[in-house]
């Protein structure tokens, strides 16, 4: 789950990451998709979400929300404040801060439970 204020730059971390992972594919924001699906080399499946636009979280459940988060493969989430019902319990949590120099902090911290680990 990846953490951070409109333009911190969420979604071009996303794309390195994808990068890292092989996806050569042209990653951008699902803002309007809400999901885009990418696979590597490899033929693994990753899923980039984006629910900046969701305003009730009972949408998620339209596009089978818990199928792709408990399907095995990397979700990147994007926004997942707006639907904290249905995130997983367990989840690796990125958060990419902007300092006053224009600068970015990225921290990664485990929750398991909700509870911070890391």
């Amino acid at each position: 789950m990846f953490k951070g204020e409109m333009g911190a730059g969420k979604t071009t971390l996303i794309k390195a990451i994808a990068k890292g992972f092989g996806i050569e594919d042209m990653v951008s924001s699902p803002t309007f998709a809400i999901v885009n699906e990418y696979r590597n080399p490899e033929q693994k499946t990753f899923y980039h979400f984006d629910f900046y636009r969701i305003d009730d979280p009972e949408e998620v459940l339209e596009i089978g929300i818990e199928e792709y988060f408990y399907s095995g493969n990397y979700c990147w989430i994007e926004w997942a404040e707006r639907i904290p019902e249905y995130i997983p319990e367990d989840f690796m949590l990125i958060e990419v801060e902007v300092e006053d120099d224009g600068s970015r902090i990225i921290s990664l911290d485990k929750i398991v439970k909700n509870e911070r680990h890391g």
